[in-house]
């Protein structure tokens, strides 16, 4: 009994661990600030990283110094990775733990490999209602009024060019009720999500974020507080249909714009 016990115990672990992500950053020499490199891909996996949470962040040095010196370095390095996730909003678990090893753990051969912070994460499980005007007969505003911070609301009649971000003329009905939504509900905020479809490799040309740019300068346009606004591409990350599409019909959906209430 105790040794089955101790089995799930294990794969429970083992399961726990597989969810778990991490991106890893590295420091110059007998330094506390992330060099130019790692800070490049730490901006780049803070873009991309919206709906994760932090589980941990570890901090690490090489051999040289004595080891109360670098405990000290390896939580400095530790301390600064975190504010930089914290200035970002990337959420932090209720377990969060941090910790500087100094140089207490095993050694590469190669000293700039040691000298870094590893931040652990996961994806969190996000439940979020996709609201869809037409198929309610509400507009936009009148969804407003009951949306809750999470729900997606997909816009409809938001057409482009073929691969390209310039909207379309037979749009404009549909960014105006957008509008009128935002002017109507002075304390919404919203994410602007883009989406492609098709493509069985990721957005190269980077579409889906310029057709969410797109509507988020129209809105900038209009008088819209950019502080009320931001944007963001997921290329094929999120289809409705899986990829390749059945049917054009598959595609057109999988091919949207939608909006995020991030407060109301």
């Amino acid at each position: 009994m105790k040794t089955n016990f101790l089995l799930f115990f294990l794969f429970l672990k083992f399961s726990s661990a597989l969810a778990q992500e991490q991106v890893e950053v590295f420091f110059d020499f007998n330094q506390s600030k992330i060099n130019a490199d790692s800070q490049l891909k730490l901006d780049n996996w803070i873009r991309n990283s919206k709906e994760v949470h932090v589980l941990r962040i570890y901090g690490y040095c090489d051999w040289k110094g004595n080891n109360q010196y670098n405990d000290s370095l390896s939580l400095k390095r530790v301390e600064v990775v975190h504010g930089l996730v914290e200035k970002a909003g990337i959420p932090i678990a209720d377990n969060y733990e941090e910790k500087g090893f100094g140089e207490n753990f095993e050694q590469s051969l190669v000293q700039s490999e040691n000298r870094k912070v590893i931040v652990y994460f996961e994806k969190q499980k996000v439940k979020a209602s996709a609201l869809i005007p037409n198929d309610s007969q509400q507009t936009l505003t009148e969804i407003a009024k009951t949306a809750k911070i999470g729900d997606i609301i997909k816009l409809q009649m938001i057409h482009f060019r073929n691969r390209s971000a310039f909207i379309i003329a037979d749009s404009k009905p549909a960014l105006y009720e957008l509008l009128c939504m935002l002017e109507e509900h002075p304390n919404l905020k919203i994410e602007i999500q883009g989406h492609i479809c098709c493509q069985l490799a990721e957005d190269i040309e980077n579409i889906s974020t310029s057709r969410a740019r797109a509507v988020y300068t129209f809105l900038v346009q209009n008088k819209i507080n950019r502080k009320r606004l931001s944007y963001v591409g997921f290329g094929i990350q999120k289809p409705i249909h899986p990829i390749p599409e059945k049917t054009e019909a598959e595609a057109e959906e999988n091919r949207r714009v939608e909006i995020r209430i991030v407060e109301n």
